[in-house]
């Protein structure tokens, strides 16, 4: 008798999950957490909302290119950058994990389920940009302003995606607070200037799409709320980071701030 036959129900099931790990490319099934299941964690989910996504991305920046449509007031070239810039982090935090940290790809990587305070404040952000737009437009004239939130949301995305690209499989939405045997402090690259380059990419592209819109009470607002949410996961974060590498990331942390205002 072949050996590898199952002798009982445990081993088929065994056998099962060993034979279905990872030899379907197209799943969507975490390795070491369970994903929220507010969105189906299935290919479809993943799918449908990247299509979704791709089409705010392309008529944002359409309309961002044109510089809006002169006989519509509200289609104005700061709000097709804001939808694109939404649209593109969201699905580009997908892309980047799906690539470059596949155990821990999910539905959840596109972070669209990451609180309902975030959608919130971006719904509160575009309510502020439209009446101040149709109130008062001269307010929205500041076309510096603007240019400066451009730059500023292009290279926080592009920290952030760096950052995520680097760290590869140490990367995770999720604080880890176990340490894994592939767990190492990567300390080179975009690390040696930025200790947390990916919170510091989205705090840089969150408040860059507020001066885009010229938004004066959300780009205050974002501020503060992201640096209460950043220097409180810090702490935390860095706690488990000592844990798991001791004097060498006590030395890391000493020699590398994260260039997050207020925030060593």
């Amino acid at each position: 008798m072949p050996s590898d036959i199952p002798k009982n129900f445990e081993d088929r099931l065994r056998q099962r999950d060993s034979t279905n790990k990872n030899t379907n490319t197209l799943e969507t099934i975490p390795v070491n957490h369970q994903p929220h299941e507010n969105i189906p964690n299935t290919p479809l989910a993943a799918s449908t909302i990247s299509f979704l996504l791709g089409s705010i991305f392309s008529l944002g920046l359409m309309l961002f290119l044109t510089g809006g449509i002169s006989d519509r007031w509200w289609a104005t070239y700061q709000l097709g950058f804001f939808l694109a810039a939404w649209s593109g982090f969201h699905w580009g935090e997908f892309a980047v994990t799906a690539g470059w940290n596949r155990d821990k790809c999910s539905v959840d990587s596109f972070l669209l389920d990451n609180g309902a305070m975030y959608h919130v404040a971006n719904g509160i952000a575009l309510v502020e940009y439209l009446i101040t737009l149709y109130l008062k437009p001269s307010l929205k004239g500041y076309h510096y302003i603007s240019t400066i939130g451009i730059i500023m949301a292009i290279i926080g995305q592009t920290l952030r995606a760096s950052a995520m690209i680097q760290a590869s499989t140490n990367f995770s939405h999720i604080v880890a607070l176990h340490k894994l045997p592939s767990h190492r402090l990567v300390t080179d690259g975009v690390y040696s200037v930025f200790r947390h380059p990916s919170y510091a990419g989205f705090f840089y592209w969150a408040l860059g799409t507020q001066l885009v819109l010229q938004n004066p009470v959300s780009s205050i607002g974002f501020v503060l709320v992201l640096w209460r949410f950043f220097s409180r996961r810090i702490k935390v974060e860095e706690r488990a980071l000592v844990n798991f590498f001791g004097e060498e990331y006590e030395n890391y942390r000493r020699r590398v701030s994260t260039n997050i205002p207020f925030i060593r």
